[in-house]
């Protein structure tokens, strides 16, 4: 039964929602301070933590400090109210799972807890073991693109060089990494990811690096750090470009010199580790921006793959849809044969802003909707069935006079539209993240990587 450590200062609040939890088969320990729930923490081990952000003694920020001292796994929620949002996404880039509004809704506070488990669930899955051989469950591509990645990766894999790995959110840039890790001499050993997007300035040395005993109050004991974890074996940097610029240096330092230093130590430590780091942002602008090292930019960039968007890989589309179609069966134990011919056609006609992961999340629904043997348009999203390709629509052109001339910028009207959309979907949910994220059907780390590139601050 999975245990959550609940943090109010509420007492008829703790009640109810301990009491609604209870009937959900979670075991609940409640604290009223956020001191009591750090000495709860300390006694004790939890699935999960549930705080409010606003406690008589600390706030949401210094209290999640804390925590991550004392565990780096337990995923934190944070209840706040739609004054504190500006807050709860702060603790969110230092490391919270998610926030959820006052007066809480409890299906949404009950969804929002299941995919915090499940997602440290399989984390602790592989967070430092090797996966065996053949053991990932993916299709290859027959597009000429698939086959060029193909062969990168077994020209690549038996090297010791750095790789960046470069595509747009949701094509298989860990897929990639895998797949070198297993091709690789390094395949008995670990392999380990982190995502770079969710380390906080103050927490991402000591994630990378480790640190000793009393480095910093609240250090208790050593800490192992993820490079430390994956000696021997491959460290895998997901959206390398959101690492805290002074660990950048850090990280340089241990590329170069094949050593580290964990926090309050005098003593460096020898590593034997492959950086593979993957992004979805144009690492040579931000260089140019002066966001990312051009020295490191360098050091990682000893061979580069482009992972191309779906729509950009002919064929691929249906091959991998019904590979998903496989897979869902499986995992829903349903017995759909494939999709119908109009099916077919709307999968292969849409664009899949969300790459992979999106036409799995839409083949996954299909199956579980199909009333046949075979997926019809009745169980596709409408934004699919209803897409019209935009070369196929009919130019609006609005004749203006000299002084105010046409703008035929096409990248610039896309970013106004893109950024317009975000804009409104963000009003429509009172300005929650997560359900933006959803119903844009791209995922929270995507979403907070355009309000930066659009500037737009909540």
């Amino acid at each position: 039964m999975p245990k959550i450590l609940l943090i109010d200062d509420d007492p008829a609040f703790c009640l109810m929602l301990r009491s609604f939890l209870q009937r959900q088969q979670y075991e609940v320990a409640t604290a009223y301070t956020a001191n009591d729930g750090l000495r709860h923490l300390k006694a004790s081990s939890f699935d999960l933590i549930l705080t409010d952000f606003r406690l008589p003694d600390k706030d949401g920020l210094e209290l999640l400090t804390q925590i991550r001292v004392l565990t780096q796994e337990v995923p934190v929620i944070l209840m706040t109210t739609y004054a504190d949002i500006r807050t709860a996404v702060k603790a969110i880039k230092m490391g919270a799972f998610e926030y959820i509004t006052k007066p809480i809704n409890p299906d949404e506070t009950l969804l929002v807890i299941q995919n915090a488990l499940s997602k440290k669930a399989d984390a602790d899955k592989e967070v430092t073991s090797a996966a065996p051989a053949g053991s990932l469950q993916f299709v290859r591509g027959q597009s000429k693109q698939a086959e060029q990645i193909e062969e990168f990766i077994s020209l690549v894999a038996p090297t010791n060089l750095s790789v960046i790995i470069e595509g747009e959110s949701g094509t298989g840039k860990e897929y990639v990494a895998r797949m070198i890790h297993q091709q690789s001499k390094r395949a008995e050993k670990p392999f380990v990811a982190i995502d770079c997007g969710a380390l906080s300035k103050e927490l991402a040395g000591s994630e990378l690096f480790g640190y000793v005993k009393g480095a910093f109050t609240g250090a208790l004991k050593d800490k192992e750090g993820q490079f430390e974890a994956a000696e021997g074996g491959t460290l895998f940097l997901d959206e390398i470009g959101n690492l805290p610029y002074e660990v950048q240096v850090k990280l340089l330092r241990a590329l170069q010199e094949r050593k580290v230093r964990k926090l309050g130590s005098t003593t460096d430590q020898d590593v034997d580790v492959r950086v593979l780091a993957a992004t979805n942002e144009d690492l040579v602008q931000a260089v140019s921006n002066g966001q990312f090292r051009e020295d490191l930019y360098h050091r990682l960039n000893e061979f580069k793959i482009n992972i191309p968007a779906l729509r950009d890989r002919d064929g691929d589309v249906v091959l991998f849809a019904d590979h998903f179609l496989q897979q869902a069966n499986r995992e829903l134990e349903k017995n759909v044969e494939g999709f119908d011919v109009t099916a077919e056609e709307a999968l292969l006609k849409y664009n899949w802003p969300g790459n992979l992961r999106e036409l799995k999340n839409v083949v996954k629904r299909a199956v579980l909707l199909a009333k046949s043997e075979f997926v019809t348009l009745q169980e596709l999203p409408s934004e699919i069935t209803h897409y019209t390709p935009a070369s196929s629509q009919q130019a609006s052109v609005s004749y203006t006079s000299a002084a105010d001339p046409m703008e035929t910028d096409l990248k610039s009207i896309n970013e106004r539209t893109e950024r317009e959309m975000i804009l409104t979907m963000l009003e429509r949910v009172k300005y929650n993240k997560s359900k933006a994220a959803r119903l844009l059907n791209i995922d929270r780390k995507t979403l907070y990587n355009k309000l930066k590139l659009y500037n737009i601050e909540i």
